[in-house]
């Protein structure tokens, strides 16, 4: 299942850091000097001209002061129905640049029906983004269905890990800083989230006093048990829509994804490092 998620994130992903997004949101009036001005609106659409305080909530990790920065201005730019006109805009010719020919491929199109039945599986109750995704209308093209479906099931993963989070005690920062913690990426990486220095420190004394980080800040036998229990947490919130497919479409799926999955990585827009540790837990 896990593979899965490996798979589909960089399809999903791609959005964020492709020169077409950027040039669409540009369109829209969004700055483009770096992602975030287009990543908050391009993943908030679908949530509607949502504040600042909900969209924090949703996507967690991040600083609120980083979301109200980028979404206290993101709806007067462009309303959420022009976003997502543009994100699909964007996903069909990013599509088009890395996959050329191949979006018409007969394996892409298959790949793409399996995707969205696990999609349409999934169970979206108590679950924001992946709700909000979910009904937004099926794009025709099996390419552009493609990155829908891998988007409500990243989302769907995603908000099952907030709530893993949540279980283990672990506040926005501390989720960042307890998995730094473990090495699942830089702490500079992390510092992308907008969390400041001081702001680091005391969630790493919070951490510090339940005995899940030492003085410097590496994760105790504690804290690596720990999250040890948010990923199987999380894996197990996530497994139900690659149940309902069954063991032969998964692997059939995974079979067929894999040459779009090197496409994407082999493109160069995705960086080498990300907060999600992929690969690392």
């Amino acid at each position: 299942m896990r593979q899965l998620w490996h798979l589909l994130e960089p399809l999903h992903a791609v959005l964020y850091y492709a020169p077409e997004a950027f040039e669409e949101a540009a369109v829209l009036g969004y700055a483009t000097e770096e992602r975030w001005p287009s990543y908050f609106p391009y993943r908030a659409a679908p949530l509607g001209a949502v504040g600042g305080r909900r969209v924090a909530s949703a996507f967690y990790s991040f600083s609120p002061r980083m979301v109200d920065e980028h979404i206290a201005s993101a709806w007067r730019t462009a309303s959420p129905e022009r976003v997502l006109a543009a994100r699909e805009r964007a996903v069909d010719r990013v599509y088009r640049a890395i996959l050329g020919d191949r979006v018409d491929a007969p394996e892409l199109a298959e790949a793409a029906a399996l995707a969205r039945r696990a999609a349409e599986a999934a169970d979206t109750s108590g679950r924001q983004l992946a709700a909000a995704n979910a009904e937004l209308p099926w794009p025709a093209a099996p390419h552009l269905q493609l990155w829908h479906a891998a988007t409500i099931l990243r989302e769907h993963r995603g908000d099952g890990h907030l709530a893993a989070l949540l279980v283990e005690g672990l506040d926005p920062a501390e989720s960042l800083v307890s998995f730094a913690a473990i090495g699942a990426a830089s702490v500079e990486r992390f510092e992308s989230r907008g969390w400041s220095p001081g702001e680091w420190a005391a969630a790493r004394s919070r951490l510090a006093a339940r005995g899940l980080v030492d003085g410097d800040g590496v994760a105790t036998e504690a804290g690596r048990e720990l999250r040890r229990r948010v990923e199987e947490h999380t894996d197990r919130l996530a497994a139900a829509p690659w149940l309902s497919l069954g063991p032969e479409a998964v692997t059939r799926l995974a079979d067929l994804l894999g040459e779009f999955w090197v496409a994407v990585l082999g493109s160069g827009l995705l960086p080498s490092e990300t907060t999600l540790g992929i690969g690392k837990v």
